[in-house]
């Protein structure tokens, strides 16, 4: 067991971390998400599967080409932030493990079986999103992840070379412009929403 993070780290994290919807004007740079892949990359998945392809939109044009098919206010959020990134699922992901699990033949329990590997991508990749939030949060960046944005012509528009891979759900990052933080929504206690069996 490692120790223990710190209160502040924790609070850095989870506690007082907030998700952003407005942003200064620090940039970004593919250093900065560079640093962000190779922490959140030590995330488990199943099998070492790694399902989640990221797409990184640094500038404004392609920012702009996301914002387009994005719904409500969320246009107007990446548009504005200095960083966006689309977290998508490669549901061929199983072509890749001979090099990430070298020690069991893993390919073959999802060869010709699109569903299992559609729901163990969805699943994985969703872990990976997490894993890219926490990440950023710990390297010190505020994160607005959503989900309101049509994603045939996200996939469509970003991802046509892939057609295997298909979008989950995409994140804007950066430094946070305090005065766009909302109040934080209720979290209940332990007993609300767990139970032990």
């Amino acid at each position: 067991m490692g120790d223990k993070l710190s209160d502040s780290a924790l609070d850095a994290i989870f506690r007082t971390a907030r998700t952003a919807n407005g942003y200064t004007d620090a940039p970004v740079t593919p250093a900065d998400v560079a640093a962000i892949w190779d922490l959140m990359k030590f995330g488990p998945t199943s099998a070492n599967q790694m399902p989640a392809r990221f797409v990184w939109c640094l500038s404004a044009e392609a920012r702009d080409r996301l914002a387009a098919h994005a719904s409500g206010t969320n246009a107007a959020k990446i548009r504005a932030a200095p960083a966006a990134v689309i977290i998508a699922t490669d549901e061929n992901f199983h072509e890749h493990l001979p090099e990430l699990f070298p020690h069991a033949d893993a390919k073959s329990w999802f060869e010709g079986n699109l569903p299992l590997r559609q729901q163990s991508a969805m699943r994985n990749a969703t872990l990976q999103g997490a894993y890219f939030i926490i990440a950023a949060r710990a390297l010190g960046w505020d994160v607005g992840p959503m989900s309101g944005f049509n994603n045939a012509a996200v996939d469509a528009a970003f991802l046509a070379d892939t057609p295997a891979v298909k979008s989950n759900f995409i994140a804007t990052f950066g430094v946070a412009d305090p005065a766009t933080i909302f109040p934080r929504s209720p979290r209940p206690d332990f007993a609300r929403f767990n139970r032990y069996a």
